[in-house]
C-alpha cells in the first residue's frame, strides 16, 4: 500500500518524504519505484539530449532482474528528467560573466545551420512556412539571394532580437516532386545524397558533391523528424551519419533533432522524443545532440531547441 501511494506522488514530493526519517529514506530509494517512474514519464518528456539520455537498462516492465538490483534508478531519474535538468542548469560564475561581456564586444560571424529531414516534407503543415510567417517567434533578418537547384536556400533569423543565425534549408527534391510524393505517400530518393549504383536501396553512401561546400561551412545541423508515422529508421540513421561524417566537417558540430507533428491535439499520436533518440541511434554519435518536440502549426518547443543549438555552437546567450 505504501508503494501504491508513492506512485501518485511527484519526484519532488518523494524526495521530501525521504528526508523525514531513515525509514522513508530507504523506502523512497527503492529501484523498482524509480524504474516505474522512468518507464511512465519518459514518453511524456518533450526533450532529451546527449547528457540526459538514460544510461540504465529500460525494459517494458518495472520488475527488476538480478543484474538491475544494484542500479541507482533514483539518481538516474533525477539526472535525466526535464524538471530536474532545468533546476541544475549551469549558472555562470563572476569571471565567466566578465569574459562573456568582453566576448560580446568582438564581432562574430553569423552561425549557419543546415536543416534537412523527412519532417520538412511529409507533414500536412509546413514547418518552414510557419517559421517564415511567425515574426513573433523568429523574425526574419535576411532572405536568400539564390537557391541551390530549387532544393535549398539560406534564410537569416534573429533570436531574442539580437542573435542572428542562418538556416540553409535542404529539401530532398524540388517543390513539385515533394508535393506529389506527400500526396501519394511516395518515398523518393533525396538529391542531397549519393546512392549505390544499380541498387534500389535508399540508404545513402555520401553527400552529393553539390552540397559538400554547404555542409562543410555550417556550424551545426537541424534534422526534422516526422513524429506522426511509425516506420523503419535505417534510411534516416544513415542520412544523419553521412551529414556528420568527419570527412565533411568538424566532429564536435551539434545536431538538433526536431520531433515534429503538424499540430498538437489530444487524439493525434506522437512518437515520444526518447523513442526517436533511440531509433536514430543518437547515443552512438560523438557529436552533441538534442531531440526536441515541436508542432508545425504552433512552433511549441522550437525556441528551446534553437537556444540549445546556438549555445552548443559557441554563441554566448
Amino acid at each position: 500500500m505504501q508503494f501504491l501511494i508513492m506512485t501518485f506522488l511527484s519526484p519532488q514530493d518523494l524526495c521530501r518524504l525521504g528526508g523525514t526519517s531513515t525509514y522513508w529514506q530507504s523506502m523512497v530509494r527503492d529501484p523498482v519505484l524509480w524504474k516505474y517512474f522512468l518507464l511512465r514519464d519518459m514518453p511524456l518528456w518533450q526533450s532529451v539530449d546527449h547528457l540526459s539520455v538514460p544510461q540504465v537498462k529500460l525494459t517494458g516492465s518495472a520488475v527488476l532482474d538480478d543484474s538491475e538490483m544494484q542500479l541507482d534508478y533514483m539518481a538516474e531519474y533525477l539526472r535525466v528528467c526535464p524538471a530536474c535538468r532545468n533546476q541544475w542548469q549551469h549558472q555562470p560564475r563572476a569571471f565567466e560573466s566578465v569574459t562573456s561581456f568582453f566576448q560580446s564586444l568582438v564581432p562574430v560571424s553569423e552561425p549557419q545551420f543546415a536543416m534537412f529531414g523527412p519532417g520538412l516534407e511529409q507533414l500536412e503543415i509546413s514547418l518552414m512556412n510557419t517559421i517564415m510567417h511567425s515574426p513573433h517567434v523568429l523574425p526574419v533578418a535576411g532572405l536568400p539571394q539564390r537557391q541551390i537547384d530549387g532544393i535549398g536556400s539560406g534564410i537569416s533569423f534573429k533570436y531574442k532580437d539580437q542573435h542572428r543565425f542562418n538556416i540553409a534549408t535542404l529539401y530532398s527534391t524540388n517543390r513539385t516532386e515533394r508535393e506529389r510524393a506527400r500526396l501519394e505517400h511516395l518515398n523518393l530518393r533525396s538529391k542531397l545524397f549519393v546512392y549505390e549504383e544499380d541498387s534500389e536501396s535508399n540508404i545513402p553512401l555520401s553527400i552529393n558533391s553539390m552540397f559538400n561546400q554547404v555542409c562543410q561551412a555550417v556550424n551545426g545541423f537541424v534534422f526534422v523528424a516526422n513524429a506522426e508515422t511509425e516506420r523503419g529508421w535505417e534510411e534516416e540513421c544513415a542520412q544523419i551519419r553521412v551529414m556528420l561524417d568527419p570527412a565533411v566537417g568538424a566532429v564536435c558540430r551539434p545536431i538538433l533533432v526536431l520531433s515534429c507533428v503538424s499540430r498538437e491535439t489530444a487524439d493525434r499520436h506522437r512518437i515520444p522524443c526518447v523513442t526517436i533518440a533511440h531509433q536514430l541511434q543518437l547515443s552512438s554519435l560523438p557529436n552533441p545532440w538534442m531531440v526536441q518536440d515541436t508542432a508545425a502549426e504552433t512552433l511549441t518547443g522550437l525556441l528551446d531547441g534553437i537556444d540549445w543549438l546556438l549555445r552548443h555552437s559557441g554563441v554566448k546567450l
